[in-house]
């Protein structure tokens, strides 16, 4: 799908690559086939001599270049970067955006005409295990939002929404990882009040909830369901269970998500 394809980044930070090494990784794109710009010149030169792409200062050369762009900016100068380069984006350039809160409006304001990706990207891409949600803006066809998933894919998840659940996207899987951090955090204290080693007892609740994630998405079951499993008549897990449920963990999570998307629509008016 992406053979032969040029695929140019604005931006060389740590978001472009980890899609430099997925993209690469995966075998889906060659590193001749990719190119980028960025301000910094320690940057340019970490990205070459890492994974062998081209790279340059100018901006203008990537764009004309390009038959994917991604801008892999971050939010508060891509007003600027789309003033630079509003008049090279050919309407044949599939041009995707992974700057957080920056609406497909906006930058179709600025690049009139182009197919535009709005795509939302959490943390874990940097290590092949990332969740992003894609929405194609009025010009993007579906074909084009088949190249943006192998794309994303390539580091993890990904799935195609309707715009109006970016906010929520971000709200769950966008903080979602650092309400993980948190439960790990937590676990890993726990391992240590009830004896365990510092070091051991983060690497089994970190494991633990990687090993629990890892089995819904493998088995596709409910999560429900994997919880009885393992939850025995009279047994400890239960006996677990029914303190969380005391404490209203699962209401917290569920407020957490909530607090996050509406600070998100918040955002997202300003």
């Amino acid at each position: 799908m992406l053979k032969d394809k040029k695929i140019s980044f604005i931006g060389g930070g740590a978001m472009a690559e980890a899609l430099i090494r997925g993209l690469v990784a995966a075998e889906l794109v060659e590193a001749g086939q990719i190119s980028v710009s960025d301000v910094s010149k320690d940057r340019l030169a970490y990205l070459a001599d890492n994974y062998k792409v081209a790279t340059t200062y100018d901006s203008l050369s990537v764009v004309r270049q390009a038959d994917i762009l991604i801008l892999a900016v971050k939010p508060q100068v891509i007003q600027g970067v789309l003033d630079e380069i509003s008049g090279a984006v050919s309407r044949n350039t599939v041009t995707i955006s992974i700057a957080a809160g920056i609406t497909l409006a906006v930058l179709e304001e600025k690049l009139s005409g182009v197919p535009i990706i709005r795509v939302m990207p959490n943390t874990p891409v940097a290590v092949s295990a990332g969740m992003s949600a894609i929405a194609l803006g009025k010009a993007a066809t579906p074909d084009m939002g088949e190249l943006a998933l192998s794309i994303f894919s390539s580091v993890g998840r990904a799935v195609v929404v309707s715009e109006n659940a970016m906010d929520a996207v971000t709200g769950l899987s966008g903080s979602g990882p650092a309400f993980a951090y948190v439960l790990i955090d937590a676990l890993s204290d726990a391992g240590v009040k009830v004896g365990l080693p510092r070091t051991m007892a983060l690497t089994l609740a970190a494991q633990t909830l990687f090993g629990a994630a890892k089995m819904v998405l493998d088995t596709g079951e409910h999560p429900a369901k994997l919880r009885d499993m393992v939850t025995s008549p009279g047994g400890t897990t239960i006996a677990g269970v029914h303190v969380l449920e005391q404490r209203s963990v699962r209401a917290a999570m569920m407020d957490a998500v909530e607090a996050a998307t509406n600070r998100s629509r918040e955002m997202g008016l300003k």
